[in-house]
């Protein structure tokens, strides 16, 4: 890797090459630049545009941003925003053009749910862990507030929060955090959650989803997760949490009628225990009301759980599990 300043900064391209080398149209280019002055690119004497080698980087890079369903000022944001800071590097191969790329973490973990992220949002996810690991609330705060002026929260919280509850799990099972920095992080991160849940845009006219762990089950992560985005498509939420005895939660379906109650399990013990759930209620048993839709890590590692819990499978992805959940409300309405 080379350091963005020895990139060819000397004007040796018109626009013609530059659309032909980019993929940009000529008109695109001459508008990035009266509407947001990106990129400032030199003048001959005639007044004809030149640019250089980092231009074309730049445009590149911005030209990725906007295919991954970036909007242009926010792509060209980001850009500025990521050269600042020093989150971007060039790297120069002999095999392969020269680019534009994230700087990696010095100990990455691998992520299913990373692999189709575009990279100013990874940047952000590996700052926000960062920061947290050095348990610096006020710069975690910042991140996110960066974050989301160049994202979307749904993307912010699938792409950047999710993961991270993720990660801070894995360093903790692995040995690479204790418990008290693990809290801190999982707590941060679900305040964050709980905040966009209540926060979210005005709810449907309907009955709320009622979600909810299983009985013993702790880990609430992809429940707060998908009640967030949820919350961000406008279906109304009852959030019930960690841990729920099956007969409370008869008791509170009773006291709603929701049209879906959504729980998850994590391990085989838990999901043992919310194999039980007909028993608590009959009715969602016998005639599907609610409908019973469930998730959690156990079903995707061990698929036969699913053939031993009555209900709905939402899906190996929060994606998954958000279209499902919307399919079955609309269906059922």
């Amino acid at each position: 890797m080379v350091e963005m300043d020895v990139v060819n900064e000397e004007p040796l391209y018109n626009i013609g090459v530059v659309s032909r080398m980019t993929g940009i149209s000529m008109a695109t280019l001459r508008a990035w630049e009266r509407r947001y002055n990106f990129p400032d690119s030199e003048r001959t004497a005639g007044g004809h545009r030149l640019y250089s080698e980092r231009d074309v980087l730049r445009l590149r890079w911005v030209k990725a941003r906007i295919d991954e369903g970036m909007q242009t000022a926010q792509s060209i944001n980001a850009l500025r925003h990521q050269e600042t800071t020093g989150h971007l590097v060039l790297t120069a191969s002999n095999a392969a053009p020269t680019q534009l790329v994230a700087i990696d973490r010095p100990h990455p973990v691998r992520d299913d749910l990373m692999s189709e992220v575009p990279s100013f949002l990874e940047v952000y996810r590996e700052r926000l862990t960062d920061t947290l690991l050095q348990r610096n609330l006020e710069k975690a705060d910042q991140v996110l507030g960066e974050a989301l002026a160049v994202s979307t929260p749904e993307d912010l919280i699938l792409r950047v929060i999710a993961p991270n509850i993720s990660v801070f799990g894995t360093y903790w099972e692995q040995g690479d955090i204790n418990i008290a920095i693990e809290h801190l992080a999982t707590n941060y991160l679900r305040q964050r959650l709980l905040s966009w849940m209540i926060t979210g845009p005005p709810p449907r006219s309907t009955k709320p989803i009622v979600m909810a762990c299983a009985p013993d089950e702790w880990h609430e992560g992809s429940l707060l997760v998908l009640g967030s985005l949820l919350r961000r498509r406008r279906w109304p939420v009852a959030y019930l949490g960690q841990a729920l005895p099956l007969n409370d939660l008869a008791a509170f379906v009773d006291q709603i009628q929701p049209n879906l109650l959504v729980v998850v399990a994590m391990t085989e013990t838990t999901a043992g225990y919310l194999a039980e759930w007909p028993r608590f209620l009959p009715d969602a048993g016998e005639k599907n009301r609610p409908i019973v839709g469930y998730g959690g890590r156990v079903f995707m590692e061990k698929p036969e759980w699913r053939l031993k819990v009555p209900g709905m499978y939402l899906g190996n992805s929060f994606e998954d599990g958000l279209n499902t959940i919307e399919r079955l409300l609309i269906q059922n309405r």
